[in-house]
């Protein structure tokens, strides 16, 4: 193939990775109000092992369509994730500890990066010989979260609000923060319960629809597109 031609085929397999993010990040409402917030992380984990074996395998199948793929994959993986760890995260938190620990999504996003931009140096996993287990390396993290989120109760907020399990919420709670008085959570829970109920879901084209939110639509879309458009991505 000529020289234009590679350079389309790898632009097209760093770009499928949006695709994906796209495809993960619509369908991540749906699933965790369907399954709840910790089935629906551990389900993020397949997408994300399909990845690492597609791409860990396609030097040895000798098929490019492979890594895209895996790629697509990847990205589902991340759509999936990065709604549903903020979600999830700052459900099982303390009110006080809910705000430090949304935060610790952009440090792990960074952290990450960081370890795959050193990792593919050509004197660690960056050579013609170890590329196909750098790509794989993705399914680390999705291995780890598939052998330890099953120890991890669910979202106390989603056992009481959809579920309606005040039980399963107590217990949930008391495993997350440990013995205790933690009725003004559980009567915070309940208030907004009350709230939801009057509260209309507007879906996704509902909300570009709805005037109220159109100008904080509009900022949301210029900021992450300008991100993208800097040139993170080239870099």
């Amino acid at each position: 193939p000529s020289e234009d031609m590679i350079t389309l085929m790898w632009s097209f397999v760093v770009s499928i990775y949006s695709i994906g993010g796209l495809l993960g990040s619509l369908s991540a409402g749906y699933l965790s109000v369907r399954f709840g917030r910790k089935k629906a992380m551990l389900f993020a984990n397949i997408p994300a092992l399909l990845s690492a074996t597609l791409m860990g395998l396609s030097r040895l199948c000798g098929y490019f369509e492979m890594i895209i793929a895996g790629r697509l994959f990847s990205g589902m993986c991340g759509g999936l994730c990065a709604p549903l760890h903020h979600q999830y995260v700052g459900e099982i938190s303390p009110r006080k500890l809910r705000g430090f620990a949304n935060s610790t999504s952009s440090f792990f996003w960074s952290l990450g990066k960081a370890i795959g931009q050193i990792s593919g140096q050509r004197e660690l996993l960056g050579s013609q010989t170890l590329w196909p287990m750098l790509m794989a390396s993705c399914g680390l993290p999705a291995l780890v979260q598939l052998v330890t989120l099953p120890f991890f109760p669910e979202s106390p907020p989603y056992l009481l609000m959809h579920k309606g399990d005040q039980d399963s919420c107590r217990t949930a709670i008391r495993q997350l923060w440990g013995e205790g008085q933690h009725q003004a959570d559980i009567d915070d829970i309940m208030k907004e319960k009350a709230t939801m109920k009057n509260t209309k879901i507007l879906s996704v084209l509902e909300l570009m629809k709805e005037p109220a939110f159109r100008w904080q639509l509009y900022m949301i879309v210029i900021l992450t597109a300008t991100v993208q458009l800097c040139g993170i991505n080239a870099v």
